[in-house]
């Protein structure tokens, strides 16, 4: 499988190394990173080539297209990637809070027949979720704790004093549309758990930042006609941005190997 990357920061370059050891036969040919990015001075897999415009991207024989770079890239540059007929891979799932961004990637999907490929990212349960939506859901409660640092830069510096917290402080509490679209690095599991249950207007979100927090935790509660389901990750993050959880990547690697898988789980 020859695919393409969008974006080459810390996720991409952890895709790449990741997919070199558990996936070497998938092989990528193609990064699209911004003109005088410095992203460009960074060590691309063996047979990869960095491109500028879209243009040049999509001019590449590529099976697949894995999106890495935010949600402004995917807006910019995911309806085009599905026009042309390639699948596309999504890491920057809260992008779809926006109607319209929703609806320019599922209608380019549509025209060509492409496939708009949503991963579990840093959570796992979607496949109960999605069960217990055909019995029906009544309530989904997500909540993300994690440690102040990885708020920094966000809308959360103006709720709350990230350099002098002492304990567990719970700054947002909402529905999962708008903490997507307010945090948009740090609510992408939100947006995950949104779609793969009762949609964004329904899921309810809460965010806190947490001093003694030695990673990213996320939490799942759900009620229906199912029955119940709780679901707690606790996981590490990537050491060179902490607001991402290592089981982001390593999900973005599963989703392509099971692709290529005889035997495919969950």
């Amino acid at each position: 499988m020859k695919i393409g990357i969008i974006g080459y920061g810390a996720m991409a370059q952890s895709l790449c190394r990741l997919l070199a050891v558990h996936a070497p036969q998938i092989q990528v040919v193609k990064v699209l990173i911004r003109s005088g990015s410095k992203a460009q001075t960074k060590p691309l897999s063996l047979g990869a080539e960095f491109a500028f415009t879209t243009e040049q991207f999509l001019a590449a024989d590529l099976d697949m297209v894995v999106e890495c770079a935010g949600h402004a890239a995917l807006k910019q540059v995911g309806p085009d990637v599905l026009k042309s007929g390639v699948d596309l891979l999504i890491a920057s799932v809260g992008a779809m809070a926006d109607a319209p961004t929703e609806q320019a990637l599922i209608e380019s999907a549509l025209q060509s027949g492409a496939k708009l490929r949503i991963p579990a990212g840093a959570v796992g349960g979607l496949d109960v979720l999605g069960a217990a939506k055909l019995a029906g859901i009544d309530t989904v409660i997500y909540s993300s704790r994690k440690h102040p640092k990885a708020w920094r830069g966000t809308p959360a510096e103006k709720l709350v004093d990230l350099e002098h917290l002492t304990k567990p402080t719970t700054f947002f509490v909402g529905d999962a549309r708008h903490a997507a679209m307010t945090f948009p690095q740090n609510a992408n599991v939100a947006a995950v758990v949104a779609l793969a249950s009762i949609g964004f207007d329904r899921t309810q979100v809460t965010l806190t930042a947490d001093p003694s927090a030695t990673g990213n935790t996320h939490g799942i509660h759900a009620k229906g006609n199912f029955g119940e389901v709780t679901l707690t990750i606790s996981g590490k993050t990537l050491a060179d941005n902490p607001k991402t959880s290592m089981l982001a990547p390593l999900s973005l690697v599963r989703s392509l190997m099971n692709l290529e898988q005889t035997v495919v789980v969950g």
